[in-house]
């Protein structure tokens, strides 16, 4: 039985892959900021604040994951937007991954899972499909954070598997996802029918097998990731799956997208227009080649945010997919 540690363990990603890594028959230890939100047989632990230097440095790290075969890295500034001091994101993002490396091998740790994210690759649209042969150009702070953790994880000398997902989708989700999902929600018909530009996104279920893939598979050390889920979606799929888990129709009609586009500017939203109509489609077969099969799909991942999911949605692939 190996001895995994989870940094981040307390927020969305990390309570779904802790009793996922306990079911796996690995002894898990969850670091968080915050109060545990894990019982035993979980070890939990919390840390500082990860902007301090010692976290930088390695030295608030190396208790906490002595005696690990293995660290899951999630811990981190999530989001981008304002109000958030680009040095926080290079502290946090990029300087305490650096810290956690160096401890992680001086505590003689074999891997460490560092889950970072598609805006390492790219902005909030991309004009093709990205694989990991594009070269990465990120556009914002959050971004170049991560990708500069990416490249001393490089450095490091420890046994490292890097993975960037796409917009994560699941139950507890937060963000636009989640806004989306309360606009789903509401009784009445939305303008979204002639959206057609698709994106990429990732069912926690399958980030979360993605994970436990890349522990239990030594072949995919030192390599980097795009994790997907295989079909991309347009924004009318996405709405028409969120009500199909409420038990309801598409509800949707069809307003020229350059309506809403100049509705958005005129309220100061215009930021979100990427996000509603831009394509960000990426190709998750490296790690499929590689013998990964995510669980799930991405209408069945969305229609479960809404707590009314029947099994029967959700299907496994076939290694064929």
């Amino acid at each position: 039985m190996s001895r995994v540690v989870v940094t981040g363990a307390s927020g969305f990603i990390g309570q779904a892959l802790v009793p996922a890594l306990l079911s796996r028959g690995h002894a898990v230890r969850a670091l968080s900021r915050g109060k545990p939100v894990f019982a035993p047989p979980v070890e939990t632990a919390r840390h500082g604040d990860l902007r301090s230097d010692s976290f930088g440095d390695g030295s608030s790290w190396l208790p906490l994951v002595k005696d690990a075969d293995a660290v899951v890295h999630l811990a981190g500034i999530a989001h981008t937007g304002p109000g958030v001091p680009a040095d926080d994101y290079d502290r946090v993002n990029h300087r305490a991954t650096a810290g956690l490396a160096a401890a992680a091998r001086s505590a003689g740790v074999g891997h460490l899972v560092f889950v970072s994210t598609i805006r390492a690759q790219t902005g909030p649209s991309a004009g093709r499909v990205l694989t990991e042969d594009d070269p990465p150009v990120p556009t914002d702070p959050y971004g170049r954070s991560k990708l500069e953790a990416e490249a001393v994880l490089a450095r490091s000398g420890i046994g490292f598997t890097v993975l960037r997902p796409v917009l994560v989708h699941g139950p507890g989700v937060k963000g636009n996802l989640a806004a989306l999902a309360r606009l789903a929600a509401l009784p009445v018909p939305l303008p979204f029918g002639g959206f057609g530009g698709r994106r990429s996104l990732l069912a926690i279920a399958n980030l979360v097998a993605a994970v436990n893939f890349v522990l239990g598979d030594p072949g995919v050390r030192g390599a980097t990731y795009l994790v997907a889920d295989p079909e991309p979606v347009s924004l009318a799929e996405i709405v028409t799956a969120l009500r199909a888990g409420m038990g309801r129709p598409p509800g949707l009609v069809r307003v020229p997208p350059a309506l809403i586009r100049s509705g958005l500017a005129a309220i100061g939203r215009a930021r979100y227009w990427d996000q509603l109509a831009g394509e960000l489609v990426v190709d998750p077969g490296r790690l499929m080649r590689a013998g990964f099969r995510p669980e799930t799909s991405t209408a069945a991942g969305l229609a479960a945010m809404t707590g009314r999911a029947r099994p029967a949605q959700s299907r496994p692939y076939s290694k064929s997919s």
